[in-house]
């Protein structure tokens, strides 16, 4: 580990300039100090990677040079040199904190073995300090981006919720970012040096769930063929995240009720009960309530899971912050595809704007990283975007373009649903175009008076209407 700057600290001369010579020629810059007063005077000074200091020195020994070093600073890594037959004392500096001790006679290639591994270690730690500092960063409140007023309410929520232990429900569509508010409650708290584990559950098969979240004993079935720790474990003392909750098997939904209640699970064919102290955030697409209804999700869960409740809404609820999020994708991809795409052009926002987003911001994100991919120029022009954004007109809010619906193999969709938003839809978009006079956006619809009466109600669109006189009323009817 070459330019690694190391201190030795010693009363014999001929150890310094032995240690001297030798780190020198392994590619070190080395630094010395006859005594330990001297050398915590150095340090005061000078910064250093690793010291290696005497045990047995006169004015201050090697075990008051450590203690001191570790209140300073509770990182450095030091070495003790002992003498043969001293292990006892080079124990008790172990149990201070020194890293390890090397022992007089000195074999010079263990000598450089144990120096390498300690600046390993070192530079390990460093690493690890400088990774949780940029995932802090990474998940600050501010890297959650957008204004709108549903946003704002967002972040104030979030940070209230990051200081507590409290179960986290987060909802929402998918690609609203469920797990990015999750991780930023995480970062953000106490914990947040602790583990922070994800747990898809619709991603699971239902045959490994419990094993997966809970681990197994080794042998308890065909394949387990060691012992294995299961996500809750993984997680203690930290976070869990269970994103897509609604996906949980009822026989998994009990055995999750146990755990959050307890705090104790078993492994899979094991008997002993583990406990663990794990802070439990959840995310959902689905309306948890309305599974509880059906029988598809426990009651009692769901109160446990919902004691705080974060709604994520969908982008087409909060097109504002549309440009301030097509910018930011815009600086990522020009970075890390190394093209030099500088903005979007005013056209191209306009149609980013007037989009309705199925996919919400994740949806958006791939939209700019493949524009940023193909765009020949500096700026992003409409003719970049993908075809069927082009075609889309600006919908009413709940509208849904056919186009942009997709059928799931295996959940299928809500025609009803789908049919009355989009119905709704063109209620507001005709009373809109007609001041909210029902006669004149019946006539729009094509449609009796009385029948835009009813509609009207059916959909609580009274705020967008005003009363007609009777004489309208007589002659629609």
């Amino acid at each position: 580990m070459a330019f690694s700057r190391i201190l030795v600290v010693d009363d014999e001369e001929s150890i310094r300039e032995f240690f001297q010579i030798m780190l020198k020629r392994e590619g070190y810059e080395v630094f010395t100090a006859s005594n330990g007063l001297e050398g915590f005077d150095f340090l005061k000074k000078n910064p250093v990677d690793l010291i290696i200091s005497d045990i047995q020195m006169p004015e201050m020994s090697g075990l008051e040079l450590l203690t001191k070093v570790k209140e300073v600073d509770p990182e450095m890594v030091v070495l003790m040199i002992t003498a043969f037959g001293s292990t006892e004392i080079a124990v008790e500096a172990m149990k201070r904190g020194a890293y390890d001790y090397i022992q007089k006679p000195f074999k010079i290639d263990e000598v450089k073995i144990v120096i390498r591994q300690a600046l390993e270690k070192r530079s390990l730690r460093i690493e690890n300090q400088q990774l949780k500092k940029e995932l802090g960063t990474k998940y600050a409140f501010d890297n959650i981006i957008g204004g709108a007023p549903p946003m704002l309410r967002i972040y104030e929520l979030v940070k209230r919720v990051a200081n507590t232990k409290s179960s986290v429900l987060i909802n929402g569509e998918s690609g609203t970012g469920k797990e990015l508010i999750a991780r930023a409650i995480h970062y953000n708290g106490p914990l947040k040096d602790k583990p922070f584990v994800t747990v898809n559950c619709g991603a699971i098969p239902e045959n490994l769930m419990e094993s997966e979240m809970f681990g197994h004993k080794k042998g308890s079935f065909t394949g387990a063929i060691a012992d294995k720790k299961g996500l809750f474990e993984v997680a203690n003392t930290g976070t869990i995240f269970l994103d897509e909750l609604g996906e949980l098997p009822l026989t998994m939904q009990v055995k999750l009720l146990r755990v959050i209640q307890e705090g104790t699970f078993k492994r899979v064919g094991g008997t002993e009960d583990i406990t663990v102290d794990v802070r439990v955030i959840s995310a959902t697409n689905k309306n948890l309530e309305q599974e509880v209804k059906a029988g598809r999700f426990r009651e009692d869960l769901f109160y446990r899971m919902n004691v705080i409740q974060i709604t994520c809404p969908p982008l087409r609820e909060r097109k504002e912050d549309i440009p301030m999020l097509s910018g930011h994708f815009l600086d990522k991809f020009s970075k890390i595809l190394g093209m030099n795409v500088k903005k979007i052009s005013n056209e191209a926002m306009d149609v980013l704007k007037r989009y309705h987003y199925p996919g919400n911001v994740r949806e958006l994100e791939n939209i700019i990283e493949r524009t940023v991919a193909l765009e020949p120029g500096a700026v992003i022009l409409p003719e970049s975007l993908p075809k069927h954004m082009l075609e889309a007109r600006e919908e009413a809010p709940g509208q849904v373009a056919p186009h942009a619906i997709q059928i799931d193999d295996a959940k299928g969709i809500e025609l009803e649903k789908l049919t009355a938003d989009f119905e709704r839809a063109l209620l507001v978009k005709a009373l809109e175009q007609t001041g909210g006079v029902k006669k004149k956006a019946a006539k729009l619809l094509n449609i009796s008076f009385r029948s835009m009466r009813y509609r009207v109600d059916k959909y609580g669109l009274g705020n967008l209407s005003i009363d007609d006189d009777e004489e309208d009323l007589v002659s629609v009817s």
